[in-house]
């Protein structure tokens, strides 16, 4: 047989993963493959980028199902089936994407996709457009954008795995691919009796142009409170700063907000999701993958001749 499509193999993959346990994708892919009877060369197919087809597919099977909570991600490059995707098994409704949607957290992920798409490349406000009356520039687009938001939760579950100092340098490195430090220096200060600041950049090669950093890598639900933005506020008094950058993996309260807005120093705050979309867009922790060219007709270029 070919390769499936991706939503085909959602009801292999949760199959082989119920039945194995923990599994690391390489023997994910061989497992699968052999489950639908795949032969060796339909296995040897590859896209664009050199990517296996079936390595392809079976990865954003694999993304779909984790951000449906029927699979979680015990560790990298392993997957495992949740109660959830034992439940869907169990079911007489085909595993797919319209499967999927009873849940809320896949409901928002796809949901953050199409906003995107509406918001930053299409006129057409309507966020339901039906997939077949799309054109092939909408369905890149699409596409784009569910790859984009689908790395930025990954992306976000790996800084939440760090420790706090390999955080703090991720921080750095971010700033650093920002252009921050370019003509001074970027320090690392985080340590035990830090005051509150966990880095310093240097705007000029003299020092005499800082900006204040703290990075906070706290769970989803551990939001930043204003107590914490009035401690960071001290801090930069007592180092004679008045810019500051607060870098959180979860998110600001209303107060948090308020207070940053309220002080005598100009504090930038960013939240774990924003945090995502600065790495995705100065290449921090990621890497490029596939490049895509659409090409129009240039009536312009048949004029002339």
């Amino acid at each position: 047989m070919t390769v499936p499509n991706y939503q085909t193999l959602m009801d292999p993959v949760l199959r082989v993963v119920s039945r194995t346990g923990v599994i690391g994708m390489r023997d994910l892919a061989e497992e699968v493959a052999r489950a639908i009877d795949l032969s060796d060369e339909d296995r040897k197919l590859s896209i664009q980028s050199g990517m296996g087809l079936l390595q392809n597919r079976l990865h954003w099977s694999v993304t779909y199902l984790v951000k449906a909570g029927a699979l979680v991600r015990p560790r990298r490059a392993h997957v495992e089936i949740t109660e959830r995707g034992r439940t869907l098994l169990e079911s007489s409704v085909p595993v797919s994407n319209d499967a999927l949607d009873q849940f809320p957290e896949f409901r928002e992920f796809r949901a953050k996709s199409r906003k995107k798409s509406a918001r930053e490349v299409t006129s057409d406000p309507d966020e339901n457009l039906p997939e077949a009356d799309e054109s092939p520039q909408d369905l890149v687009t699409r596409a784009l954008n569910e790859s984009r938001t689908a790395l930025s939760g990954d992306l976000l579950l790996r800084a939440r795995e760090l420790e706090p100092i390999a955080f703090e340098r991720l921080v750095l490195k971010l700033l650093s691919a920002m252009g921050y430090g370019a003509y001074g220096v970027l320090e690392h200060s985080g340590r035990s009796g830090d005051a509150g600041v966990d880095g310093i950049i240097s705007q000029d090669p003299l020092g005499l142009d800082r900006i204040f950093l703290q990075a906070k890598r706290y769970a989803a639900d551990n939001v930043v409170h204003r107590p914490a933005i009035q401690g960071f506020v001290g801090a930069l008094m007592g180092a004679q700063g008045d810019r500051g950058v607060f870098i959180t993996t979860s998110s600001f309260s209303r107060g948090a907000v308020d207070e940053a807005a309220r002080v005598n120093a100009r504090i930038e705050l960013i939240d774990g999701e924003r945090l995502a979309e600065l790495m995705i867009d100065y290449g921090v922790g990621v890497q490029p993958e596939t490049k895509v060219t659409l090409h129009r007709l240039d009536e312009d270029f048949f004029e002339v001749l």
